[in-house]
């Protein structure tokens, strides 16, 4: 049972969490549709900068927790200027869509796919140490199995697409690898969408299962 001077934080976690179990899809649902040709367009970048905000709001939640924890505290302060980041970005999706051969929007949204797959690995790590925190040992063992398999996940999408961009960068290419980039071209941000179910649906996973261990022992115990 925590200490009842704990609990206001502790709540202030899970107010955190909820608000990151929802902002993380709603961030890669509103970038993605907000990169391509549809509707959505038409709202501008208010939806995708309301969801970055979302995340960034379920990070400072953290901070009131355990704030004499300095590795913690640094695990937290290090995904929220990530979180930052990918806030300032955000507008970078609808720009890129009207202008898609302007560079400068080009390379924001590079500089925003590696933010994104920085920031989850990131959050990862502050949910290991969350888990360190809690009375429960298979939440630590379960988050500590889900953060190095997203770990694993997320560092092969950045060395392969560090490879794509390599790649692009060439000139003489053989003919079959040269198809093959055109085709990948052509779907980008389908793939970048595909490529990032499985790591953000395995934070989604970690971040429900803390909030019901904190809910279950400690509000409910």
């Amino acid at each position: 049972m925590a200490k009842p001077e704990v609990i206001p934080s502790l709540a202030r976690v899970v107010r955190g969490l909820s608000a990151l179990f929802w902002g993380l899809p709603l961030v890669l649902l509103l970038d993605a549709k907000s990169a391509l040709e549809d509707s959505l367009r038409g709202f501008g970048f208010p939806p995708v900068v309301g969801a970055s905000l979302l995340v960034v709001y379920g990070l400072h939640q953290f901070s009131y927790f355990q704030p004499q924890e300095r590795i913690w505290v640094a695990a937290v302060e290090r995904a929220r200027l990530l979180a930052l980041l990918l806030l300032a970005l955000a507008p970078f999706t609808v720009w890129w869509s009207r202008q898609p051969d302007q560079p400068f929007y080009t390379q924001s949204m590079v500089v925003l796919l590696f933010a994104g797959m920085a920031f989850l690995l990131a959050l990862n790590h502050v949910l290991v140490r969350l888990a360190a925190m809690l009375p429960d040992e298979t939440l630590r063992t379960e988050t500590r199995f889900f953060a190095h398999l997203n770990r694993t996940l997320l560092l092969t999408q950045t060395i392969l697409a560090a490879a794509y961009l390599l790649l692009l960068r060439q000139e003489h290419l053989p003919a079959g690898l040269s198809w093959l980039l055109s085709t990948l071209d052509l779907a980008k941000v389908w793939l970048v969408v595909v490529l990032s179910l499985p790591p953000v649906a395995l934070t989604m996973t970690l971040l429900w299962k803390t909030k019901e261990v904190i809910m279950t022992s400690v509000f409910r115990g």
